[in-house]
């Protein structure tokens, strides 16, 4: 018979602590992510010397949201597929390259809002 736990205030401090390893996880072993966090400080900056609007905030943060979660996700898949098949094998090469791809159409859709967001403020 499975017991199911109740709510506890140290489990989820413990998940917290999980996330945050799993976050240094991923940016101690993918450069693309310290890419991403170049990008993130450039966007706030800008932000701030622009004073962009509270809607314009929102939408960068969910796009540069975005990124991240697609970048994090990918990092969780490289691991699980080099686990499954630490050998070669074509497919898991293509499901690896998909994973990247949803990543670098993460960041270009990102870019395009960026563009879309600071475009008047820079032209005015």
């Amino acid at each position: 018979m499975t017991t199911v736990q109740g709510f506890r205030f140290s489990g989820r401090i413990r998940s917290f602590v999980h996330a945050g390893r799993g976050i240094r996880t991923m940016l101690a072993s993918q450069h693309n992510a310290w890419i991403h966090g170049f990008a993130t400080l450039v966007v706030a900056i800008a932000g701030v010397v622009l004073q962009i609007s509270a809607v314009s905030w929102c939408v960068l943060v969910l796009a540069v949201t975005s990124v991240w979660v697609a970048e994090a996700m990918n990092t969780a898949f490289e691991f699980l597929c080099d686990v499954a098949s630490p050998e070669f094998h074509p497919l898991v090469k293509k499901s690896k390259d998909v994973a990247a791809g949803a990543v670098l159409l993460s960041a270009l859709g990102a870019s395009i809002v960026g563009i879309i967001v600071f475009a008047p403020y820079l032209w005015r």
